[in-house]
């Protein structure tokens, strides 16, 4: 394998171009050089994906008050009140930094006349500015050719990280995160690439753990799984968001059927074109994703059908191609009028809601490491995302971390050996890492998915098991690729999906448990479920949004 044996230094490492990194360096580059590294092209992340928008207070009828509160009614009693207000309040000046950027969100008659807002699940208020159906990939575009202009941001582009370089790892008492070991796919050169002030994991979430997903294929849980090998805590793995309405068809791989479609009226039923969501919940086909996801899954399940359907056909034409224009045309190709004929739906992984635990500046429990946007924990979300919560979260504390980390001194970085590929060679069994790949995904969406039991749990962790100690040797024994890489990091956040899920002993939001099917508001209401490498059971002193201790452990 090749080796680069002089490392690459910049002053802010961003691993991950969507909305968060793209916002922290956008603010870091005030203060030196940022270098972006991404999987494959800068564009190719979730932010591009986000269909609906992004929510924040602008609307004269709306309040900071009205939507801390859908936010913590949504989380199911486990969001950090202090974080959810945190976040809200920078709701408006964070829009204002994306228009500043270039972003455009659509407007009533004239700008003048105010945003044309809309409303999704869990929203009791209309607060989700959008571009049409394109929303992220309105965002990522202006964020992308702003940080292109910008003189000390460099991207990176096709490079993958395999793993954080830490004080602690090299033998030192004292631990900062010091760069990352990267991999130059095309050549398999593993780069050393320091960082003076800091490094930030902004690798979104862990979507492609499952079979059935709404996100892109670089949603592998690299971030969270590297911040753990490191030493620092995750957090409520368990609480894996499942978009009820991802378009049912086998051409169509991945494609959501957006939320603000339900926010427009439209009705979930079953195939016999009744509606089977009123009586679930006030809101009905608006209830919060955990609520719907779960009633379409207990439908699925009862009939034996494929799918569910999502009905627009009160709306005309002319107003569906008009808000949804992406979503129409896509649903024209597989021969689905939307306007005459409701949408095949159902329920696929979407959104990671834990991850590495952070304070409200970003910072982990390592020094000099931040994380920003879904790789991270934040106490946002608690057991379950307030829809259109995610951007504007990515936003938020990416512009947050940036202040605090520009405040850092540059430090001069010890001496870092190169990537040591030891007695690796080529690998020539390919099929293992495709087999493993595919095994991971098929018992997480079987025994890990909507709707858990105990015994599932145990099947699932016994086999788990097995598959970590198959792939670490695979690792170990040859060269890596982004695919090993990738599948070393899918085992290592299955295993924390388990495990957390397997640790608490109730059902809240998106975690649901039928051997523990009701709510434990006297113990783990307020408690998050926090792992530690090296340490058996979570810990309990630690809190998702709250200043973490200097050691853990």
């Amino acid at each position: 394998m090749a080796r680069q044996d002089d490392p690459r230094t910049t002053d802010f490492l961003v691993l991950g171009s969507g909305i968060a990194g793209l916002a922290f360096a956008l603010e870091a580059a005030r203060h030196g050089r940022v270098l972006i590294v991404t999987k494959r092209a800068p564009e190719d992340g979730s932010t591009a994906w986000a269909q609906g928008g992004i929510a924040a207070v602008v609307g004269p009828d709306d309040s900071f008050e009205e939507h801390v509160k859908d936010t913590l009614e949504a989380g199911a009693g486990l969001c950090n009140p202090d974080t959810v207000r945190f976040v809200v309040e920078r709701g408006p000046a964070a829009i204002e930094f994306l228009v500043r950027s270039g972003a455009e969100f659509a407007h009533l008659q004239g700008k003048a006349a105010g945003y044309d807002l809309g409303r999704e699940g869990g929203h009791h208020r209309r607060r989700v500015l959008h571009a049409g159906d394109i929303t992220g990939a309105e965002i990522s575009r202006a964020l992308i050719a702003r940080a292109r202009a910008t003189r000390n941001i460099t991207f990176l582009a096709d490079h993958h990280a395999v793993d954080l370089i830490t004080a602690r790892r090299l033998g030192h008492a004292q631990d900062a995160c010091l760069g990352a070991y990267i991999l130059q796919t095309a050549t398999g050169t593993v780069l050393t690439v320091l960082a003076r002030r800091a490094v930030v994991l902004a690798t979104g979430g862990a979507g492609k753990t499952y079979l059935y997903t709404t996100n892109p294929d670089t949603n592998s849980g690299d971030g969270m799984a590297m911040a753990y090998r490191a030493g620092a805590p995750v957090a409520d793995m368990e609480f894996m968001q499942f978009h009820p309405t991802c378009l049912y068809h086998p051409e169509a791989k991945s494609f959501l059927i957006s939320e603000a479609l339900r926010g427009e009226g439209g009705t979930l039923r079953r195939r016999d074109g009744t509606a089977f969501m009123e009586g679930q919940h006030p809101l009905a086909s608006l209830a919060p994703r955990d609520i719907v996801a779960r009633a379409i899954d207990a439908e699925l399940k009862r009939t034996g059908d494929d799918f569910v359907t999502l009905d627009m056909t009160h709306k005309s034409r002319a107003f569906l191609r008009k808000r949804f224009p992406n979503i129409f045309d896509r649903c024209l190709q597989y021969g689905i009028d939307m306007a005459r004929t409701p949408i095949p739906v159902v329920p696929a992984a979407h959104y990671t809601c834990g991850g590495v635990v952070t304070d409200r500046s970003g910072r982990t429990s390592i020094p000099r490491l931040y994380a920003v946007g879904e790789v991270a924990c934040t106490g946002l979300h608690g057991a379950n995302r307030l829809a259109s919560n995610s951007l504007l979260e990515g936003v938020v504390f990416g512009r947050a971390a940036a202040a605090d980390a520009g405040a850092l001194a540059p430090r001069e970085v010890p001496g870092v050996p190169p990537w040591n590929p030891g007695a690796a060679v080529p690998q020539d069994e390919g099929v293992v890492v495709t087999q493993n790949w595919d095994e991971i995904r098929r018992l997480m969406w079987n025994f890990v998915g909507i709707v858990r039991s105990d015994k599932r749990l145990t099947r699932a962790l016994r086999r788990l098991m097995l598959l970590q100690q198959e792939i670490q040797e695979y690792y170990w024994a040859f060269h890596v690729t982004r695919d090993l890489v990738e599948l070393r990091n899918l085992v290592v956040v299955a295993d924390l999906i388990v495990r957390s899920a397997a640790t608490r002993r109730e059902s809240r939001g998106l975690h649901f448990n039928l051997d523990v099917p009701d709510r434990d508001e006297t113990g783990w209401g307020k408690r998050d479920t926090v792992l530690l490498r090296g340490r058996e059971g979570p810990l309990t002193r630690v809190r998702c949004g709250e200043a973490l201790p200097e050691r853990l452990g």
